[in-house]
């Protein structure tokens, strides 16, 4: 079986995440989403609700599942059986970071191997981090993160009084 990995904050999950999990889904026999803890970062959303909205969102293709994890990305790779780690790269900066990444992965963990996709045209520019200023600051951002999340931001903002 080909597995892969696809990890993340996801903080939130946008329609772009959306996109490449969709796209990678038609490639390989089972995608395990790994929500990272990321505790060093100011979420807007605990690991177990970016979970729980990552488990609506693709309860549609079913192949995939979704996990949360903390450590190093190898040891869950590891723990998943997954061989494949998919990474997306919108920009040349994105590259030259992820590029970093995969030259430690490799060290870590020689037979994990990368696989980058890029966003279709119509999300290269979409962001959790612009997705969550723009709705901390009173914008629409429906078009651009699936219906459920929608909801949970504007339910999540409600209650911090943004």
């Amino acid at each position: 079986m080909r597995i892969a990995i696809y990890p993340g904050t996801f903080d939130p999950v946008t329609n772009g995440h959306f996109d490449l999990i969709k796209r990678a889904a038609t490639l390989f026999d089972h995608i395990v989403i790994g929500v990272a803890a990321s505790p060093s970062k100011n979420t807007l959303f605990t690991l177990d609700e970016r979970v729980a909205l990552l488990q609506q969102t693709c309860s549609v293709l079913p192949n995939v599942s979704v996990a949360g994890f903390s450590g190093l990305l190898v040891d869950f790779a590891t723990d998943q059986k997954a061989n494949i780690l998919i990474r997306g790269l919108r920009t040349t900066m994105d590259f030259e970071y992820e590029f970093g990444l995969t030259t430690m992965y490799r060290r870590l963990k020689p037979d994990l191997e990368s696989l980058f996709l890029t966003p279709s045209e119509e999300y290269a520019f979409l962001s959790s981090t612009l997705v969550r200023e723009v709705a901390i600051h009173g914008g629409d951002v429906e078009q651009f993160v699936p219906d459920n999340v929608h909801q949970a931001i504007m339910a999540k903002i409600k209650v911090k009084g943004h």
